[in-house]
This record gives structure tokens, sequence and C-alpha cells, in this order.
């Protein structure tokens, strides 16, 4: 038999896409590059390289998220204390690179692709990686200061996490020319 969607499926999808589409344009862009380098989407040097600089970005991109299938295998199952360092200290590293990009305005943006990155398991950690990577020394101290302002005191002290996994998950859209569209 196959999977029947639930009435709710929709209504938390259309809640999946209002939230991307509140974001800045650069970080959806930011947020389709990414799942389309994490995920081997089509060609992502050529859908998305602007210029050399942007090229050497997603270079260092692909070798980063190189590390998240692993990632994904070792999302802690409780908060033991053997099983949170071979997981956040990769975790922190892949959210420095990402809040380095300065794509990613806040925490919001920052939790919406890393639950698409690592999936569900992972939302009890990523208030602490992100605050961990929004604090490293690279981060301009303007630029660590918002970040760490944009994640809001109920994301930090959650006392439990949805285990719901994402249902929507941006894809780069060609553009349409409106003359030569079928009307």
């Amino acid at each position: 038999m196959g999977q029947h969607a639930r009435p709710n499926d929709g209504v938390i999808t259309l809640a999946e896409l209002r939230e991307f589409a509140s974001f800045p344009a650069a970080t959806q862009r930011y947020i389709r590059r990414s799942l389309d380098v994490a995920f081997h989407r089509g060609t992502p040097m050529e859908t998305w390289s602007r210029d050399v600089v942007e090229e050497a970005s997603i270079r260092a991109q692909t070798r980063i998220y190189g590390r998240l299938d692993e990632l994904k295998a070792l999302v802690p199952d409780d908060s033991g204390l053997d099983q949170i360092e071979p997981f956040m200290a990769p975790l922190v590293t892949l959210s420095a690179f990402d809040l380095s990009q300065n794509r990613l305005d806040g925490f919001q943006a920052y939790r919406f692709l890393y639950e698409r990155l690592i999936g569900a398991g992972a939302r009890p950690w990523l208030p602490g990686a992100f605050c961990a990577a929004a604090s490293l020394p690279h981060i301009h101290p303007d630029r660590r200061r918002a970040l760490l302002q944009s994640i809001s005191e109920a994301a930090a002290t959650a006392a439990g996490w949805s285990s719901r996994e994402p249902t929507f998950y941006p894809e780069w859209v060609e553009k349409v020319d409106a003359d030569k569209a079928p009307h």
C-alpha cells in the first residue's frame, strides 16, 4: 500500500514555502545552491557561479559538504556526552563555513537549511552549533552580534523538537521569457 497524504501535510508544506519566501533573495539563492551541492542536484557550478569568487566558494562548499553523509550518521539519539563531540565538531565547522559566506541572515535561515541538509534529528543540536559557529573569530564582530541576536529565546531554550522531516526542498527554477511562453 502507498502512503496516504494526511490533510495536515499540505498545511505544513505551505508553511515551509511561506518561511522560505520570507527570506531575502540572496538567502533563498544560497539555500537552493547549498541543497544542489549537498544532494548533487544538476550542475551547481554551471547553475550558480557568476564569477571566479563564487566558483571558488562552490568548490570549497563541495569539499566541506563531502562530510554530510558522515554527519547524518552521527546525529546523537540522546544527550550522552560520548555522542556529542563526534557530531558537534564537524557540525560547527560546516556551520562556520556557511555563516562565513554572509548569505544566511540569521538562525531561521540557518535552521531551514540545516534541517534539510541533515534531517529532523539534528534540530536539538542546531541552536548550539549555530551559536558556536557565529561566535568564531573569523566572523566580523558586527556580523557576530547580528547572528547571535537572531536566535530567539524560544529557539535557544526549547523543551522539545519536532521529529517531522521537512517536506519542501527549494530548487532552481528556470526563468520563463513571458514573450515566448504559450498563451
